[in-house]
């Protein structure tokens, strides 16, 4: 007679395999998605909308939960922890590249994108250097105009234009060292940015540590209590047997006293009987 074969149930062992999936996929769903190149484009983008808000204020938490939250109407769901981080990386490759040489750089597939930016930041502080000058200029002017009133129109005209040429020498020193202080301020920047992320982690991390000191003595205390508890129950319960052996002992002695004065009694009880037989 043939032997069936044994068929195998295919719920064996699926719960198991089952729980190793669902925690493969919790922990793929628990790791940061990398960025898109028409996310980062996005990204880069919405940053530079806010070059302007970002170049007067040095806490700029807001701005970046303001970036998250238009990255996530353009459908993209980031944090702004991780567009402030993204940015940093970004700049990072940047600056490889800017200081690098063309062919041994760092690659920087948003080079031309951020170089725009930095360039109009360079701008606008140039700008700035311009129209404080121009602020501080007409004030000269005037003294100039008063003082050359009484000179003749062809050495007016030849002072002009050798305040031309100082001016066109001064602004280009000034565009020059304006660019220069641009670089140095955003480099400072950028280090002032790290050394603030890095004591901001130490601290938490500190804060994260005495949190579990504390948590260990507190379990160690209430180790401790439940200790003490029942070392005092159990010293309790001790006095009490104590006590129980030694009210029965008391109670057995005097039982025992009880027998042993009847015993007399009867003993001198007898004595007296037999004397008196013993005298008739």
């Amino acid at each position: 007679m043939a032997m069936l074969p044994m068929q195998t149930s295919p719920d064996v062992g699926g719960g198991d395999f089952g729980s190793m999936t669902l925690g493969r996929r919790s922990k793929k769903e628990e790791r940061i998605p990398q960025w898109g190149y028409q996310e980062t484009k996005e990204f880069i983008a919405v940053r530079a909308e806010l070059e302007k808000d970002f170049s007067q204020t040095k806490r700029n938490k807001t701005l970046w939960q303001l970036i998250a939250g238009k990255m996530k109407e353009k459908g993209f769901h980031r944090s702004a922890d991780q567009c402030k981080c993204k940015w940093k990386n970004l700049v990072n490759r940047y600056k490889g590249k800017e200081t690098s040489e063309p062919d041994n750089g760092k690659q920087c597939p948003f080079f031309e994108e951020l170089d725009v930016i930095f360039k109009e930041r360079a701008k606008s502080m140039d700008r700035m250097l311009h129209e404080v000058e121009a602020g501080a200029r007409p004030g000269k002017k005037g003294k100039r105009g008063r003082r050359s009133s009484d000179e003749d129109s062809d050495d007016v005209d030849d002072e002009d234009d050798s305040e031309d040429d100082r001016i066109v020498g001064r602004k280009g020193r000034r565009s020059e060292k304006g660019q220069r202080v641009t670089a140095e301020k955003f480099r400072a920047n950028s280090m002032q940015e790290v050394l603030e992320d890095f004591f901001h982690q130490h601290q938490q991390a500190e804060v994260q540590w005495h949190d579990a000191v504390e948590r260990r003595e507190q379990e160690w205390r209430i180790r401790e209590q439940e200790w003490r508890d029942a070392m005092e129950k159990l010293e309790q319960e001790r006095i009490t047997r104590e006590q129980g052996w030694r009210e029965r002992e008391e109670q057995r002695r005097a039982r025992e006293e009880v027998r042993a004065q009847k015993r007399d009694e009867l003993f001198a009880a007898l004595l007296s009987k037999l004397a008196q037989e013993d005298d008739y």
